[in-house]
């Protein structure tokens, strides 16, 4: 099978991207042609079609000229550089099926035209709630927000949704609202949600739920070494922003006198999360940055737990099993999909967020008991050996790419 897998990044920038090189990998290894597309960058690296893909566009911050930001609004919402790059590359690969995952903003819907006209079955990993909430993440000033959902997309302009401003939150809520009334999307076969909140969540909003189809994410235990013998101190992995709740957790650690953490990653609020872990634990808290795979697996390997205390509705973070093969234990914020991987007092467990006390709670056991940490790392180690092996999710992929086959002819 020739499958052409479709995102706006090709480079490890972050969960989406992660995912798809690693299923790409896995259809590799079992003799499936893989190729790519997406948006030029000079981290790609070498890639197959690369002549073909749309100039790279930066939106973060927004481009400094007038011009500029109207022709990247036009892209947004609809790129015919996009198309007619796809187009190309449809002719030159032959793809059996497109696997898209984040597509929004510089690539558009506008390349799902040349898959529909060539009769290309086509799926899509939802990463995130774009399709329902403009800004991603159903969160308005710090907090969840589910004002949008159903189409009520003016509810992210009132509250200012997008880094506070009344313009960016505009611009995000006229995309979606186009995109939504005119179908943009309504050729995809399959949405595929790894989490079942948010196939529940993305049903609820109406997005196409009749074509809302659930498949975790996999890993591949044997791949990882586990803990040998019981580790110290929490580790937090992950972007460095303000929906993480990073600065819950120090806040915690605060509590917990002896505690260490180790924070891997970078991010947007380094700098301010840096100068409270000074102020609030001093000593006690390391900044590791970006780590390659195998060093981030060693250090929480040498942790006796990984804490997620994201403050937003997480879909199925793959440092949760991550943390599980490598035989460690999981302290959550019970939102979103997170409570459908940890198992309270099996192999991790829940938390509210943005509860300092309450996260302190929960993590002392594990602090102060490693023995018994170590244990429910093991179990983790078990589920994910289990329920999220590679064959078990090449399976159900192979399954929804022949539904979404079906949904063409």
């Amino acid at each position: 099978m020739r499958i052409l897998h479709v995102n706006k990044f090709l480079y490890r920038r972050g969960g989406a991207e992660a995912y798809m090189q690693d299923v790409a990998a896995l259809q590799r290894s079992v003799a499936h042609e893989v190729a790519f597309f997406g948006m030029s960058h000079p981290a790609n690296g070498e890639q197959r079609f690369a002549s073909h893909f749309p100039p790279y566009l930066e939106l973060d911050p927004p481009p400094p000229t007038a011009t500029g930001r109207a022709r990247a609004i036009g892209r947004m919402l609809w790129s015919t550089s996009a198309a007619r790059g796809l187009d190309e590359v449809i002719d030159a690969f032959r793809p059996d099926v497109a696997h898209l995952h984040n597509i929004y903003h510089q690539l558009s819907p506008s390349i799902l035209r040349p898959l529909a006209r060539r009769g290309i079955p086509t799926v899509m990993t939802l990463h995130d709630y774009k399709l329902a909430c403009p800004s991603y993440l159903f969160m308005a000033g710090g907090e969840v927000c589910e004002a949008c959902l159903g189409g009520h997309f003016s509810q992210a302009v009132r509250r200012r949704c997008k880094d506070g401003s009344l313009v960016s939150s505009g611009v995000l809520a006229m995309e979606l609202a186009i995109h939504t009334a005119t179908r943009a999307y309504g050729t995809i076969g399959a949405f595929i949600c790894p989490s079942r909140f948010m196939a529940t969540k993305m049903t609820q909003a109406g997005v196409f739920p009749e074509r809302m189809r659930q498949s975790p994410h996999f890993i591949d235990p044997s791949a990882i070494p586990v803990a040998v013998a019981p580790g110290q101190g929490a580790v937090f992995a992950g972007r460095l922003s303000a929906e993480k709740g990073i600065d819950t957790l120090i806040e915690a650690v605060a509590q917990l006198h002896d505690a260490q953490l180790d924070i891997a990653g970078d991010g947007p609020l380094r700098a301010w999360l840096e100068a409270l872990a000074g102020s609030r634990a001093p000593g006690r808290v390391r900044f590791h940055g970006h780590m390659a795979k195998a060093d981030l697996h060693e250090l929480i390997r040498s942790a006796a737990v990984a804490v997620l205390p994201s403050r937003c509705y997480e879909n199925q973070p793959l440092v949760v099993l991550e943390a599980f093969a490598c035989g460690v234990p999981v302290v959550c914020s019970d939102l979103g999909g997170m409570p459908e991987l940890v198992e309270p007092g099996v192999d991790g467990a829940l938390a509210p967020p943005n509860d300092p006390d309450a996260l302190a709670r929960q993590l002392r056991p594990f602090l102060e008991g490693p023995a018994r940490a170590f244990a429910m790392g093991r179990a983790g180690r078990a589920k994910v050996e289990r329920y999220f092996s590679p064959q078990r999710h090449l399976d159900r992929l192979e399954e929804i790419y022949a539904e979404a086959a079906e949904y063409v002819s």
